[in-house]
């Protein structure tokens, strides 16, 4: 019977002297400091982008703005330039960013408990002075905080490099591309997505199947936030004007006609050609506006409605998503340590 074979048990000897918590953290970091190192680098390598490409376009935008008069052709010319060269490259790189949460759950979290569980090599720290709770709790606490950290750290970098695009209108506070990689809730993400790791490690013992378990289970939870949950964090207002504020989150917009609900989104083709022909709106030879079809369709007797969530309420949005997001990771965290409590050896 050798230490890797031995059944581990919890030590009863009172008299035995736990490994100190900052030796047992140092063990943690020489075991996962590749991994942790390489986080740093590709976070790193992110900032400076960011950095260098986000002083391009504030310089970009400040020149633009400065332009007088506005109205002139010059000037639109400027904003229109901006919104061409960083545009594009704005969204890309939040879509870029949203997987950062995943792949530090991925391979930071779901490796560090089924490593061990793959390998064996849990039955000989089990037979040391550590107890299965401080072991369990050495790997994950450090590392959760560590990545918490840097990931809070870095959202900061991102909201000042969209500072330009929300001024511009090219994004939104609380468009879901980038909701979730500013204030805490970029941080709160990375640490649900490392729970979520560790217990997948935990419950599957085996590191490649926990990954896959992991990104999957991530990328529901996100998806299931995204496009369900977070607009109901707070009840949604609803306006008739056709035009509602420009930074607004828009939810759903409807028409109805008497008090009836009519349809939804846009008016169908069928109903404008038949309400509101070309030949009704002005010239034959002038393209009609969005603002005169809507008007059009009102005389008629319609009445849109939009709901939607108002940039004011960013900051409430962000503590209620990162208070669920750090109770969920709390309550994944505790379930692993039970779970570590409770297995056979």
């Amino acid at each position: 019977m050798t230490a890797l074979t031995v059944p581990a048990r919890p030590r009863e000897d009172a008299s035995a002297r736990p490994v100190p918590w900052r030796r047992m953290a140092w063990v943690t970091w020489r075991q996962h400091r590749v991994a942790l190192t390489g986080v740093d680098v590709f976070l790193g390598g992110l900032a400076l982008y960011l950095w260098l490409t986000g002083l391009q376009a504030h310089h970009a935008y400040t020149a633009a703005t400065a332009c007088h008069p506005a109205s002139s052709l010059a000037c639109g010319e400027l904003i229109s330039n901006f919104n061409n060269a960083y545009g594009g490259r704005g969204a890309a790189i939040a879509a870029l960013l949203q997987v950062v949460p995943a792949l530090i759950g991925a391979f930071i979290g779901a490796p560090v408990l089924a490593r061990e569980l793959e390998t064996g090599t849990f039955r000989y720290a089990w037979t040391l002075a550590f107890g299965r709770s401080r072991w369990t709790l050495a790997k994950l606490v450090p590392l959760a905080v560590v990545v918490a950290a840097v990931t809070g750290a870095f959202s900061l970098l991102v909201s000042w490099y969209y500072g330009p695009f929300f001024a511009d209108g090219n994004q939104i506070p609380l468009a879901p591309p980038v909701f979730d990689l500013r204030g805490v809730t970029f941080a709160a993400w990375t640490l649900a997505a490392f729970a979520i790791g560790a217990l997948a490690g935990m419950l599957i013992r085996r590191v490649v199947p926990a990954i896959a378990a992991t990104l999957a289970a991530y990328a529901g939870l996100a998806v299931a936030a995204g496009m369900f949950l977070r607009e109901h964090y707070l009840t949604a207002l609803v306006t008739t004007k056709l035009n509602p504020p420009a930074t607004a989150w828009i939810i759903s917009q409807w028409w109805t006609k008497g008090g009836t609900f009519a349809f939804g989104g846009r008016p169908p083709g069928g109903l404008l050609m038949q309400i509101c022909p070309p030949s009704a709106l002005g010239p034959s030879d002038a393209k009609p506006s969005l603002d005169s079809i809507w008007q059009c369709v009102i005389r008629h007797g319609y009445t849109q409605w939009t709901s939607y969530q108002p940039a004011s309420r960013f900051w409430p949005f962000q503590w209620i998503e990162g208070g669920w997001l750090l109770a969920l990771s709390v309550l994944l965290i505790a379930a692993t340590i039970w779970l570590v409590r409770r297995r056979a050896a």
